[in-house]
């Protein structure tokens, strides 16, 4: 259990307010004056905070740690590289083609491949290759994924403040000030499995759309998922208008499958972002697709410009070579679907006995916890779940030593480290939280 008296916590917080804008180096990791938690170490599937309370972390830095923190078959590899070789140099090395061709035996839809430093640079530079290769400028994005964090991908539908019995749909809004509405220009935006909403873009604008972008499940939103038919209708609409699709697996490229997603819906993006899982927690993130594609990437005039001088670090890439490796030769992904298909039996246990209507969504190693009767197909349909109950249920959890984000809207992450939780510990800590969730909920009516 934790212990609500945090001095080495409040010590940090107020130091950083004094050095860091929130008190925080990102503005996700301030969870207010009470909650904002510093970590003072990781292991496995654990967290051990700056006052040493220890959690089960089913929050994973946000979904990068794959096989566990501090895996040392990963961990070696990067050690070996800095000793041996430095960590950059700022020209290639044979780990380029190496990780590449490591990807391209895992994913068939990856033909050519050109890496980055984040989530968000491999969408920008999946973007600007798109529009590139085109020669038009508009980009579909579907409501409720996350594509980063730059000025363009930072307009979302504002479903927190949107009348979900309103014939409106909900306002296109911008991610807080200093966003230019230029950036919004070339932006169009449709509610997932919608395909009226499709056709409709199409039509009006389907001569300058450059791209679709899309996280077939999506990874800020409850692990909600594309139907098979509207992924397929995609590529359709693509193929049929010269369009290009871009599919992001930032979370669930090599982390629901080797392949990722696209192996589990047997369709194929023309483009492809990848980060998080890649590298098990080492900042390492890539785009690519089909050669042609990026091939428009060049110095000529007529190319997509690409660089940066951290891109393909010898750490980066020695640690998405010893991740993808491991999950390329092991059974981590049997041993990560299993943790994950337990733990949610375990959690449905719990709720089934305190009466409360649920649904799981997506797949096993990031599944989301959705209170209603349905599951939801679109980020409008989150809208209809009870997620005040769910933010109120996971707070409990922390404060027993189950870390997690505290809203429904972003998944429960597995690692390989999770097959060792001790599942009657976590049902009974569960059993708690809801039953004093609910209590709480009972008090406030």
């Amino acid at each position: 259990m934790s212990n609500p008296a945090k001095p080495n916590t409040e010590r940090l917080l107020k130091q950083s307010h004094n050095n860091m804008p929130m008190g925080v180096a990102d503005n996700y990791r301030y969870w207010g004056e009470d909650n904002t938690v510093f970590v003072k170490s990781s292991k496995g599937c654990t967290i051990t905070d700056a006052d040493d309370q220890t959690f089960v972390d089913f929050r994973l830095a946000y979904g990068p740690i794959i096989l566990g923190y501090r895996d040392s078959r990963v961990d070696q590899a990067v050690i070996e590289v800095i000793t041996e070789r430095g960590t950059m140099s700022g020209f290639s090395t044979d780990l380029d083609s190496e990780v590449v061709e490591l990807v391209k035996s895992m994913c068939p839809n990856i033909e050519k491949m050109r890496f980055a430093n984040s989530g968000t640079e491999a969408v920008l530079g999946a973007v600007r290759t798109a529009r590139g290769f085109t020669g038009r400028n508009k980009i579909v994005v579907v409501e409720g994924g996350f594509h980063g964090l730059y000025d363009e991908m930072m307009w979302k539908s504002d479903v927190d403040n949107w009348d979900s019995q309103s014939a409106q749909p909900p306002e296109i809004a911008a991610f807080g000030v200093g966003i230019p509405e230029a950036s919004r220009e070339h932006l169009e935006t449709v509610p997932l499995n919608d395909f009226a909403a499709i056709d409709e873009v199409f039509t009006r604008v389907g001569h300058d759309i450059a791209a679709i972008i899309i996280e077939p499940i999506l990874g800020n939103c409850g692990s909600i998922a594309s139907t098979p038919e509207y992924m397929q209708t995609l590529r359709s609409m693509c193929d049929s208008n010269g369009s290009l699709l871009i599919m992001d697996e930032v979370k669930t490229g090599f982390r629901v499958a080797k392949g990722g997603v696209q192996e589990l819906y047997g369709i194929k993006a023309d483009l492809t972002t990848y980060a998080k899982a890649m590298g098990n927690g080492y900042a390492v993130a890539a785009f690519g697709g089909r050669a042609d594609v990026m091939d428009i990437i060049s110095f000529n005039a007529k190319g997509v410009t690409h660089g940066g001088t951290y891109t393909a670090n010898m750490i980066a890439l020695s640690a998405a070579k010893a991740t993808l490796t491991i999950l390329n030769e092991t059974d981590a992904y049997g041993t990560i679907n299993n943790a994950g298909a337990a733990i949610q039996q375990v959690l449905s246990r719990v709720f089934t006995k305190h009466g409360i209507a649920h649904k799981f969504a997506g797949p096993d190693a990031m599944f989301g916890i959705h209170f209603g009767e349905a599951v939801p197909t679109n980020y409008r349909d989150w809208k209809e779940t009870d997620s005040a109950l769910y933010t109120e249920f996971a707070m409990n959890l922390i404060k027993h030593g189950v870390m997690l984000e505290p809203d429904s809207r972003e998944p429960w992450f597995i690692c390989e480290a999770h097959k060792d939780v001790d599942l009657a510990w976590l049902e009974a800590v569960a059993d708690q939280s809801m039953a004093e969730a609910i209590a709480a909920k009972s008090s406030h009516e």
